[in-house]
């Protein structure tokens, strides 16, 4: 039954796969608005239904993964250690390289190149994209809100999230503004992108470094 189970998810992954890179090829050669989900599935040899249950939205055949960019970013700052604030956990978490960016092959580099430029000629995806960030800073103050024992509208908690967002949203236009003039630079790209990163995190440290630290471990009682 197990084996059953995995075989099931392994297919659904590759069909999820084979849907997203065929949508990815036919928008980079023709724009996201000039694409129907139609065309998409007929390319990838799927119904139009299948696609919509693995993408709800067409814009999220572009953004496939964030919710699990969110799930990750929001267990690194649960999981932080004793003594560190959130600003540490998620300066931490920002500067890992991950996706198209932390590969070390052409093909990678050229997906990143065309993914940047195509977000960059879209309104719609860049529409998108806005409401996306602004859902991760809603799920981070919710997460802040609940570790200081502030209530769920606390401002403290919403200034402070839509800070840290603030970051990644300017981390992506780096990235994206970087790339599409330096195609052929990823790896250096990503050296940059990690020591500019440091210096704006450093610069919001004297002010934020205080906020929400994890206290250490109650001391166990001697009998």
């Amino acid at each position: 039954m197990d084996e059953e189970l995995g075989l099931r998810e392994r297919k659904k992954h590759k069909t999820r796969q084979l849907i997203a890179a065929t949508a990815l090829e036919l928008f980079a050669r023709r724009g996201f608005e000039n694409v129907s989900v139609a065309e998409i599935a007929r390319a990838a040899e799927v119904s139009e239904t299948t696609v919509f249950n693995y993408f709800p939205t067409k814009e999220d055949l572009i953004y496939q993964g964030l919710e699990a960019f969110e799930d990750e970013l929001l267990q690194a700052v649960r999981d932080r250690p004793p003594g560190e604030g959130v600003l540490q956990a998620f300066g931490r978490f920002i500067l890992q390289p991950r996706g198209l960016l932390a590969a070390d092959d052409p093909a990678s580099a050229d997906a990143l190149v065309s993914v940047s430029r195509l977000i960059a000629s879209s309104s719609a995806l860049t529409a998108r994209e806005q409401q996306i960030l602004a859902r991760y800073a809603r799920s981070l103050a919710a997460l802040l809100a609940e570790e200081t024992g502030a209530s769920p509208d606390d401002l403290t908690s919403q200034v402070v999230a839509n800070t840290l967002i603030g970051i990644h949203r300017a981390v992506l236009d780096y990235v994206r503004q970087r790339i599409t003039a330096d195609p052929a630079g990823p790896r250096r790209l990503a050296r940059a992108l990690q020591a500019d990163c440091q210096k704006a995190l450093d610069l919001l440290a004297a002010g934020l470094a205080g906020y929400d630290v994890r206290p250490p471990p109650a001391a166990t009682a001697q009998a």
